[in-house]
Order: C-alpha cells, then sequence, then structure tokens
C-alpha cells in the first residue's frame, strides 16, 4: 500500500487531502498544530513531529499556512505595511513550509518515484500580479516559490525519481478564504483536494521545482 503523508491535516484542504487520498488507497499519515502541536515557524517542533514519523512517503502535502496571522490582515495599501506583519508571514507561510521540507527529505524514497505538492497560491507570482496590496501575504509566498525551487534542485541529486512542486489550488470555499472570496469563484474543499492530488500525481521528474495552478497549469513567477 502506497503511503502519504499530510502536513497541516487540520485545515480545510488538509482535511480534503487526508480524504481524497484515503480514497485512492493511500495509508496516510496526518500531522497537524491541532492534533499533535507542530508549530512550523519553530525548528525544534518541526524536528521532533518529523522525527516521530514512520517512513518512506511516496506522496506528501505540505499544506499549512495562515492568511490572517494574530492581528495582522491582508494589507489594501502601503501605509497599512508593518515589520511586524512582514515578519509574520515570512515565518508562517514560507520558513514554515521549508522547515519541514529540511526535515521531510529523510523520509522520501532515494530509488522510488515521490512526489511532495506544497501548497502555494496564484497572489505569490511576481508576473501575474495586476491588482497589487496584500503585500505581506504576497511576499511570503513569493519567498516559498523560491525556497522549494532551489530545493527542488538540491533534492533532484540525491533523490533522482523525486517531484517537488508548487501548486495554487485556486479560491477554495473555507475559512481561510471567506472574508476574501467576495466574487471569486471558489471551490469546495474536496475537489480542490482531488484537483491537486491528480496534478501532482501528472508532474515528471523533470518539472520538480515547478509552480502549478489546479488544473496543472504553469503559473508565472
Amino acid at each position: 500500500m502506497a503511503n502519504a503523508l499530510v502536513i497541516g491535516a487540520s485545515g480545510g484542504i488538509g482535511q480534503a487531502l487526508v480524504r481524497v487520498l484515503g480514497q485512492a488507497g493511500h495509508q496516510v499519515t496526518c500531522v497537524s498544530r491541532r492534533d499533535d502541536g507542530l508549530d512550523v515557524t519553530d525548528e525544534p517542533s518541526v524536528t521532533a513531529a518529523m522525527g516521530r514519523l514512520q517512513g518512506p512517503f511516496d506522496t506528501v502535502f505540505i499544506a499549512t499556512g495562515a492568511l490572517e496571522i494574530g492581528p495582522h490582515q491582508p494589507e489594501k495599501s502601503l501605509g497599512a505595511v508593518t515589520p511586524e506583519a512582514l515578519m509574520a508571514q515570512f515565518q508562517t507561510n514560507a520558513m514554515g513550509p521549508i522547515l519541514v521540507l529540511k526535515h521531510l527529505v529523510r523520509h522520501l524514497p532515494k530509488h522510488a518515484a515521490s512526489r511532495v505538492g506544497i501548497l502555494s497560491a496564484r497572489v505569490g507570482s511576481i508576473g501575474d500580479n495586476g491588482l497589487g496590496g496584500w503585500y505581506s501575504y504576497r511576499m511570503a509566498k513569493a519567498a516559498l516559490n523560491q525556497l522549494v525551487h532551489t530545493a527542488a534542485i538540491e533534492v533532484a541529486r540525491s533523490h533522482k525519481q523525486a517531484v517537488l512542486a508548487l501548486l495554487h489550488p485556486g479560491t477554495v470555499a473555507t475559512a481561510f478564504t471567506a472574508k476574501y472570496a467576495h466574487n471569486h469563484e471558489t471551490v469546495a474543499p474536496q475537489d480542490a483536494a482531488q484537483n491537486l492530488v491528480t496534478v501532482l500525481n501528472g508532474l515528471t521528474p523533470a518539472q520538480s521545482g515547478g509552480f502549478y495552478d489546479w488544473a496543472g497549469k504553469a503559473v508565472p513567477w
């Protein structure tokens, strides 16, 4: 039986990924802040959580992240930018996933195929930014994209069949997006999860380090 791992399994997308992977026949291991006390911004917490895992895992999703952190909300103007919001976003949405990835690599098979999907967001695209605003969240996701793209180059040297991919799930109808969806078309978590699994399964090692949307189309950096 294939082994899958979902980091951030208690979130809306995370829970849906657990269901979709389970329905596809995977034995799914779940890790989250709610159930395991994982704090992705604290490396000892990440080290402990990843150290308890029994791999190897052929499919992994890192589905952690936050749009609002503490009192900080997405900025509508340059004047609303604060050092505190920038740092909080970087720690949660960029530093957190890369720390997880750092301690995940040893749980990936070296001589067999593996796929790791890291949830990013289209708003992290510099080339596709025509609206402005959301400074700290955009910055953090752009940084995450660079970090994962760089890590994919390194991981390919030791895990030649591995795929690391940044994935944009679309606007998913969860508590995460409820205040901000407005007129955007949303997708149910179950449908988003199925899309993400399908896209990740369709990627090859030659595409590792890329940034793809829910339909499998490359997103501009």
